[in-house]
């Protein structure tokens, strides 16, 4: 039998249920959901649910991750709600390519975790499976595990096996529905320079690994989660004055029209944050850090940044294409301001000039993230 898988949560218990019910059969769970949004999203509910049938003795398969595929069905029905018409696209593609996986395979029964969630139609799932059977002559297994306490043992499940638990369907028009009056939506941000940042998919997806490698060394643990103070830095622009020569040499990149401020190379550092923008000088520069007499802006320049990090930074372009870890960036901040509560703007530069323009878009919230306690 395969078992088309579509999350840790919803697999575990599902199976549980399915060996027990049918203890014939060689149980395959397959992974197949081309929906899901971000990639690495995709990889990390894989992992966990690679994990759980590790855990079980159950052969895992991953399946391909054709996101364009379903991307070209779903278009027009992106303003669909939860259970509706773009669910069942979602459920012709995915089980649809599970019975052309076990018609491959030589299995005669396919089935779904999906069955097992509450967000979604058993109508819907029933009517994709007698399609299937038509169409390629696997039997559709259609078992409803949620009724009597099956939801409530489900749950309990996943809470002693400490599974990941996502918190929206998957595809990028569920994202954007469940999470639209949020702040800020870290599935719909690509941070570039890429980074792991914090509270972010791809940190969950390392700290889920970081996990596995605890179970696979007997290292006890627990999970738990932690309230912090995450930031989004989503635009920013600096400019410096020209000299009275006219002189390019005073700001690196190019000019506007007038040709009297120009786009500085620079590098916003974690946590800088700045309500307005603002347009000053230079007070004085001390070390290679320079105090700007606007909004409590620091400008440091490159060989100082190197200096402190023990990097090899020659330039602000070299920190854009290797930039260093948002811990290396918080270290850095503490060390210049001597707080750890600090949201001054801290801009790096090449070398610092005398009249700067800053404009910074970024947001500071409260948030949560999951840490390891070993025992």
């Amino acid at each position: 039998m395969i078992v088309h898988l579509c999350c840790s949560v919803d697999a575990g218990y599902f199976l549980k249920r399915l060996r027990e019910d049918y203890p014939d059969e060689k149980i395959v769970g397959y992974f197949y959901d081309p929906n899901i949004h971000p990639y690495s999203e995709f990889k990390l509910r894989s992992l966990d649910t690679k994990r759980i049938c590790e855990k079980m003795g159950i052969e895992y398969v991953e399946g391909e991750y054709d996101y364009l595929t379903w991307y070209n069905k779903t278009k027009g029905m992106e303003n669909e709600p939860e259970k509706g018409k773009r669910c069942s696209v979602c459920f012709d593609i995915s089980l649809e390519n599970a019975a052309q996986f076990a018609k491959k395979e030589g299995h005669d029964k396919v089935t779904t975790s999906l069955l097992m969630s509450p967000m979604k139609s058993h109508e819907q799932l029933e009517n994709v499976g007698k399609v299937i059977k038509r169409k390629y002559g696997v039997e559709f297994i259609n078992v409803d595990y949620r009724k009597k306490g099956g939801t409530q043992a489900q749950q309990q499940f996943a809470r002693e096996n400490q599974m990941y638990r996502q918190d929206y369907c998957g595809c990028i028009y569920g994202i954007w529905q469940q999470k639209q009056h949020q702040e800020i939506i870290d599935e719909l941000i690509s941070p570039f320079p890429f980074q792991i940042l914090p509270s972010s998919i791809e940190e969950k997806l390392e700290f889920y690994k970081k996990r596995i490698e605890f179970e696979e060394k007997g290292v006890k643990y627990k999970i738990i989660k932690e309230n912090f103070l995450n930031y989004r830095l989503l635009r920013s622009n600096v400019k410096c004055k020209m000299d009275n020569s006219g002189s390019p040499k005073s700001c690196e990149t190019f000019w506007g029209k007038e040709g009297k401020w120009g786009i500085v190379d620079n590098y916003v550092l974690f946590y800088s944050y700045l309500q307005r923008p603002a347009r000053g000088r230079i007070e004085f520069v001390k070390n290679g850090i320079g105090y700007f007499n606007r909004m409590q802006v620091i400008f440091t320049e490159i060989s100082k940044f190197s200096e402190v990090l023990n990097k090899k930074y020659n330039n602000v372009l070299e920190i854009i294409k290797n930039p260093p870890s948002i811990d290396e960036e918080i270290e850095f901040r503490e060390k210049i301001t001597n707080t750890k509560y600090s949201l001054s703007p801290i801009i790096i530069v090449n070398e610092i000039k005398e009249k700067y323009e800053v404009d910074i878009e970024a947001k500071v919230y409260p948030d949560n993230k999951e840490i390891l306690i070993k025992f």
